[in-house]
């Protein structure tokens, strides 16, 4: 249905991530950092980790979504005041400043409020002179994958890549033009929603994203 086939879809977040861990082995990164966006991201960047034998970091950004359709991003927000505005969603969405900047006031918070809870089990690492893969169990717009890695170029990482499952191709372009490798295992046609390409996409805790960093500390 929808163009896709069983070969094309993963069991779960943890299997997707073991086979991206395969595939950044078999591009061999220099002094890796996993660093992966919550919630959803963290299961896929624990295997990955795990695959790659390096340290595993959370990167908490916060979509900023179209107040009449929350999933669709109209851009992203990340630590360190970083903001990205997708303009093209904005402007056909009709979304005006004031209520583009209460959404990113509310999205900010919650950033804060996740940020403290994740901290509880798992000190930051510095990516600074690493590989820092920012790790994902997909990606839409490339909303939050952009601002994750304007997140990490402040933090001076040597290279800056970002790897995830599953990605339309015309995310993946715009992607490669910022970072130094793009790592998508599956790019179909008919993209439709991440969770299109996942038998369990059920939502990740975030009891379930300290137990792993916890496992990986």
């Amino acid at each position: 249905m929808f163009g896709r086939s069983d070969e094309m879809i993963f069991s779960d977040r943890h299997q997707a991530g073991a086979l991206l861990g395969e595939e950044l082995i078999r591009r061999r990164p220099v002094d890796p950092l996993v660093l992966a966006l919550p919630r959803g991201g963290v299961p896929v960047g624990y295997e990955v980790a795990r695959a790659l034998r390096c340290e595993l970091d959370v990167l908490v950004i916060r979509k900023v979504g179209v107040p009449e359709q929350p999933e669709l991003a109209m851009g992203a927000v990340g630590e360190g005041g970083v903001v990205v505005r997708n303009e093209e969603v904005i402007r056909l969405a009709g979304v005006d400043e004031d209520v583009f900047n209460r959404v990113v006031d509310r999205e900010r918070a919650e950033l804060e409020r996740r940020l403290a809870a994740y901290r509880q089990v798992s000190e930051p690492k510095d990516p600074s002179g690493k590989t820092a893969i920012v790790v994902d169990d997909g990606l839409a717009t490339g909303s939050t994958a952009m601002a994750a890695v304007g997140v990490v170029r402040q933090r001076q990482a040597k290279e800056v890549w970002v790897a995830v499952p599953v990605a339309p191709r015309d995310t993946t372009a715009r992607l490669e033009e910022l970072v130094d490798q793009v790592v998508v295992l599956r790019q179909p046609t008919r993209f439709m929603a991440v969770g299109a390409w996942y038998r369990d996409f059920s939502q990740t805790s975030d009891d379930e994203v300290r137990r792993l960093l916890a496992e990986l500390r």
